[in-house]
């Protein structure tokens, strides 16, 4: 599969070691299965298409906040300036609105100084936003700019804007590389075996189920009920259930439950609860959607349904079922995912972070553009963003990462 390029690279890189444009990574690696998708290899080319002295490039983060956000901007920068020698990197602010000069605030001239410690803190330094852009619009600035290359960090919806940044820049004959990284803390990505800033997350929700362990622990018949990130993928549910090995319900949006009847979630709760005398749910927040009454459908300046309050809609129902019940019963609830999603990366999701943000840097000097930096079998790649976005990473109910939380909840395969 080949990525879209501008043209025929024509100058000479300053990098020593460099790979081939032939060289591929299949999607499937199983001895007697079809390969699927052949992917580029990502890395430094010895061609580019951009003479970096006469280049300009610029960075952009949008939507929610993800651990790695600046060590990704911080390490494309240096990629840029000290090994290719770039004329200039630009910061636009506030997501895609900064692309509009009419929204947005001047975009910072990136240096040495401005990115020197920016690893060190959560969040993003160029701050970020939800919602689209008028895409003639900030093509208009971009070009007026002289910007060559941009990389967006962001979501689904981050991509295919960019990848509309790209065809409308392309029509109007100007040379934009438009590169990917994917951003998203539930490691929900497809072709993308992790996603920065995913193993922070897990470790910073695993300290807030130790606490909530305690928490139920100390009390007769306490309930700590934690709800945790994942809209339509419960990767760090999962993850943080068997990280932390104090969970005995983990609930996810790959796996449906009901609620009532001797095989119900309630029931199995109440049996832990009479049995041990404390217990410590987890719950995805994009589980159990289905048990909610539906009401007007509302959605984010992304254009994402808003989901409805998983973690409340239990509570509520849990103490109802005790108190019905006449089991005394004492729960509390936990939201900590804008305190997970806001800390800093930790060492593995730094070293991760810096990876994709420097095969992002070589493809972009290559002139490969309309593509996302993804990463299989241990190797970098380029997915075309439409391919991309077309797909979503889920927790197999059946495969080894559910088995393992099922091993060390004991709880039942469903809830049903």
């Amino acid at each position: 599969m080949n990525t879209p390029t501008l043209g025929p690279a024509r100058f000479a890189s300053p990098l020593a070691l460099t790979i081939s444009d032939d060289t591929r990574i299949p999607q499937n690696i199983e001895v007697g299965t079809d390969p699927g998708y052949l992917f580029e290899l990502a890395g430094p080319r010895a061609k580019l298409f951009f003479e970096p002295a006469q280049t300009r490039a610029a960075i952009v983060t949008c939507g929610g906040l993800c651990p790695g956000l600046n060590n990704v901007i911080r390490s494309i920068f240096l990629e840029l300036h000290h090994s290719y020698g770039v004329k200039e990197v630009l910061g636009f602010r506030n997501g895609y609105q900064g692309l509009d000069p009419q929204r947005g605030a001047e975009p910072v001239v990136m240096t040495p100084e401005f990115v020197d410690d920016i690893h060190q803190e959560g969040g993003t330094v160029l701050g970020t936003s939800r919602g689209p852009v008028d895409i003639g619009v900030a093509v208009d600035n971009l070009i007026q700019r002289g910007v060559n290359i941009l990389f967006t960090i962001g979501g689904d919806g981050t991509q295919l804007g960019g990848n509309e940044l790209f065809q409308e820049a392309r029509r109007r004959g100007h040379p934009l590389a438009v590169v990917g990284i994917p951003k998203t803390v539930d490691n929900d990505v497809a072709f993308v075996s992790r996603t920065f800033g995913y193993f922070t997350a897990v470790e910073e929700a695993s300290k807030i189920l130790k606490c909530a362990h305690t928490e139920a622990h100390s009390i007769h018949n306490g309930i700590a009920l934690v709800k945790l990130m994942g809209r339509n993928a419960g990767f760090i549910a999962g993850g943080a259930t068997v990280a932390s090995q104090d969970v005995n319900f983990c609930l996810i949006p790959e796996v449906p439950f009901t609620l009532e009847g001797e095989r119900g979630l309630l029931a199995a709760l109440e049996r832990r609860v009479l049995r041990r005398a404390h217990a410590v749910i987890v719950v995805a927040e994009g589980a159990g959607q289905d048990l909610i009454e539906p009401g007007p459908e509302q959605r984010d300046a992304s254009g994402n349904p808003k989901l409805k309050d998983i973690g409340q809609f239990l509570r509520e129902k849990i103490e109802a079922h005790f108190k019905a019940a006449q089991i005394p019963a004492t729960l509390r609830y936990f939201d900590p995912n804008y305190i997970i999603r806001s800390v800093p990366a930790d060492a593995e999701d730094s070293m991760l972070c810096d990876l994709f943000a420097r095969h992002a840097a070589h493809a972009a000097m290559a002139g490969k553009t309309g593509l996302v930096v993804g990463m299989l079998h241990d190797r970098f790649i380029h997915v075309p963003i439409e391919l991309l976005t077309k797909q979503k990473k889920c927790v197999d109910p059946a495969g080894p990462a559910w088995r393992a939380v099922l091993a060390a909840t004991g709880q039942a395969e469903r809830f049903e």
